[in-house]
């Protein structure tokens, strides 16, 4: 709270130059970015977390090459094409499908949990959360018209890019309690 007092203060000293809007916009990342790594911290904290951390890493990772590799080959309909124009249907179910596969081969390997059933269940909704933090990061970026969330990997979206999913999956995976 005494960050958001001060941030409303300095817009009245500076008369302005750093506006109401900026005060909202810095609170807002703060809380995206900040929850979504705090929730991975927490993920790391509790029994087998290391392997949690994993298995939502891989969910994510497979979701995006499977939506990549399946969208390039059988991508006919567009996702959000005002959003991000590249993205299609066909990708991100195939992003889901291929998810899937990987973490019942974890499961296999890991035991994440004791239900198979709920591993895909789990599994199918993190897909999905993944590909809307993606969808996220890319309407912020399409909203303030810029290509990269940073500098640190210019060409590449931005270092937000990267991390886009996690902000959304660990969070979720907390909520569902699949990872306590």
């Amino acid at each position: 709270m005494f960050f958001v007092l001060l941030l409303l203060s300095y817009t009245v000293l500076v008369k302005n130059k750093f506006t109401f809007e900026d005060a909202g916009f810095l609170i807002l990342a703060a809380i995206y970015v900040g929850l979504g790594f705090y929730y991975f911290i927490q993920t790391r904290e509790v029994e087998n977390g290391l392997v949690y951390i994993f298995y939502a890493i891989l969910v994510i990772l497979s979701t995006d090459t499977g939506a990549y590799f399946f969208g390039r080959t059988f991508g006919k309909h567009k996702l959000w094409p005002q959003i991000s124009p590249n993205k299609t249907v066909e990708g991100a179910l195939g992003g889901i499908v291929v998810a899937c596969i990987v973490a019942v081969i974890f499961q296999y390997f890991y035991n994440v949990h004791d239900s198979l059933l709920l591993v895909i269940v789990v599994t199918i909704i993190a897909s999905i959360f993944a590909q809307i933090g993606d969808l996220v990061e890319s309407a912020i970026k399409r909203h303030y018209n810029v290509k990269d969330s940073g500098k640190l990997l210019p060409g590449h979206g931005g270092i937000l890019d990267r991390f886009d999913s996690w902000l959304f999956v660990f969070p979720l995976l907390h909520f569902i309690h699949f990872i306590s």
